[in-house]
């Protein structure tokens, strides 16, 4: 599933390049301690987390994730949304809790 199949599948609202649409999502990772991410995560994953500072797009970047997913209404600050599109890594945002996301994804298959 790319990032952008996974936005019309979930409704979450995306920020993204059209690079960072076609990216694949080949599983998640949910979790808010950075270097905990950067220690178990895998690429190609979508990392769901509340952390919306400009350090989880180098995170994310560094994991090869296919996006990030800001869970419980997170607005991210417009720097780590520009960063973001400069990278070409998608931000999806939802209002769902982590657990509800992570139910969503697991329905999805991912």
């Amino acid at each position: 599933m790319t990032v952008e199949e996974l936005e019309k599948a979930t409704g979450w609202k995306l920020i993204a390049t059209e690079e960072a649409k076609a990216k694949e999502v080949k599983g998640a990772f949910c979790g808010d301690l950075l270097s905990w991410v950067m220690g178990n995560s895998h690429p190609d994953q979508v990392w769901l987390t509340v952390q919306s500072h400009l350090n989880v797009v180098a995170v994310a970047v560094l994991r090869e994730f296919s996006g990030i997913v800001f869970v419980q209404g997170v607005n991210p600050p417009q720097e780590t949304i520009d960063k973001a599109l400069e990278e070409d890594l998608a931000i999806l945002q939802t209002d769902l809790t982590a657990y509800e996301a992570c139910a969503r994804l697991y329905d999805l298959g991912i």
